[in-house]
């Protein structure tokens, strides 16, 4: 009964305004900003298509649809276990097989923003997780934890959005410890605004792409090239990132959104 009431209080939220509802997502078209790998290390994702069938005429009288080329990492995406090496034997670590109940979950949003504009590379320790948390109480097991930087704000270009230079992209992410540390927690999941889960020089770290290579080797998520987080309090959001139901997907583009109670 108790359930029951819950949802229905907040089926009168969601109708009276009393939540509001952040859209999370970049526009995915062909101008969104793509992964560039060196071409020694690996093939890129190839540039969004967006190809019409019909627009009210005579290949489709009364109406309009398209067929699209995309790649399951491009936008604002999910990245599930199978999208690394560490998590490839999960039997439910690619986007068919993820249980549903993970895509909805609570979420806790470390402000990093005034730290990554003074340093693109900057990169978040265990030790700033910890600060956080004896600010705005614990992180627990089976919730979001994302990385606000503002870099969202780059989205409009490439250039600055991978923000690269002769040795490598320069973006913000965490450190080894600080993706252990949250995996310690219990959480269910780690993302950023950049373009990936990790930052920019994370190769070269002595866990290379630690988002990456812990998350998903402890049956974890990823979200990347998140948008809005400045929008979103430290806690108390409620987020909701549910990839498409692609057969053998170790990834999807979402329409990422959260459930934000208006004060």
């Amino acid at each position: 009964m108790a359930e029951t009431q819950g949802l229905a209080a907040l089926a009168e939220m969601l109708l009276g305004g009393g939540v509001e509802i952040v859209d999370l997502s970049a526009v995915l078209g062909p101008n969104t900003p793509l992964l560039k790998l060196p071409p020694e290390l690996a093939v890129d994702t190839p540039k969004i298509e967006i190809h019409k069938i019909s627009e009210y005429d005579k290949n489709g009288p009364w109406w309009a649809w398209n067929w699209l080329k995309v790649g399951e990492h491009s936008g604002t995406h999910f990245d599930a276990p199978h999208h690394w090496i560490t998590g490839k034997d999960f039997p439910d670590g690619a986007t068919d097989s993820i249980p549903a109940k993970n895509f909805v979950a609570p979420v806790n949003v470390l402000d990093c923003s005034a730290k990554s504009a003074a340093d693109p590379d900057y990169l978040l320790t265990a030790e700033d997780v910890k600060a956080w948390e004896a600010e705005h109480s614990e992180i627990k097991p089976g919730e979001w934890v994302v990385m606000r930087t503002d870099w969202y704000k780059r989205n409009g270009s490439e250039e600055t959005f991978l923000n690269a230079d002769a040795t490598g992209p320069h973006s913000p992410g965490p450190t080894p410890d600080a993706i252990q540390y949250i995996i310690d927690k219990g959480a269910i999941g780690w993302g950023t605004e950049c373009i990936g889960t990790d930052a920019g020089q994370a190769g070269g770290m002595e866990i290379p792409f630690p988002a990456h290579n812990l998350m998903h080797k402890n049956n974890r998520y990823g979200l990347a090239s998140l948008c809005n987080l400045d929008k979103l309090p430290p806690k108390g959001a409620i987020l909701i990132a549910a990839p498409l139901k692609i057969e053998h997907g170790t990834g999807s583009p979402v329409r990422a959104l959260a459930l934000v109670p208006r004060p």
